[in-house]
């Protein structure tokens, strides 16, 4: 396990912005204990000191994970999040959309969110950015990226595709060998 190289942090930095923004501070410069990016295996966790500190006697090839796994590096060195991360994206999410209940089975499948399974969504929200999807009861359901601006989305047929998925928390049950 490793600290991240500059360019790897860039990358990986430049797709959490992507969904949180400036809010990615708050992942770095936490108040309760400090936190910090380690590179194991294409991987990038999410751990806190204390853990690390603690995970450093413990032999590479013996190390499975440590910590949370925000994402993965794939070997063309671009970075691909994972479903694991949904839970430090949600909190300080810069974008939300929220699906109606006949959405969220389609979506939690794997399938992207049409007009017509759209409850909400953030006001100002640009084409291509990164959103975290809800259902309408406030419950983080995964994250994707915006098809279409929110002033564009008013203007759709029911059948258009609004938000590309991009992962689900449905891929616990569909990939959990692969996911870790």
């Amino acid at each position: 396990m490793r600290p991240l190289t500059e360019d790897e942090s860039k990358v990986a930095f430049e797709k959490l912005a992507n969904y949180i923004g400036k809010n990615l501070v708050h992942l770095v410069d936490r108040q309760d204990e400090p936190h910090c990016f380690r590179l194991h295996k294409g991987r990038v966790y999410y751990v806190s000191e204390a853990s690390m500190r603690l995970g450093i006697s413990v032999a590479r090839p013996n190390l499975v994970s440590l910590g949370t796994c925000l994402g993965k590096f794939n070997k063309s060195g671009k970075f691909k999040l994972h479903i694991t991360s949904l839970d430090y994206l949600a909190p300080y999410a810069k974008y939300k959309v929220w699906i109606k209940p006949n959405g969220e089975m389609p979506f939690l499948y794997g399938n992207h969110v049409l007009k017509a399974h759209l409850g909400r969504i953030t006001e100002d929200t640009p084409e291509h950015q990164g959103v975290v999807i809800y259902n309408m009861s406030d419950v983080p359901l995964g994250f994707g990226v915006t098809a279409r601006s929110t002033v564009d989305t008013r203007k759709l047929d029911p059948t258009s595709i609004i938000v590309f998925h991009q992962a689900d928390v449905g891929e616990y049950l569909r990939d959990e060998d692969t996911l870790f």
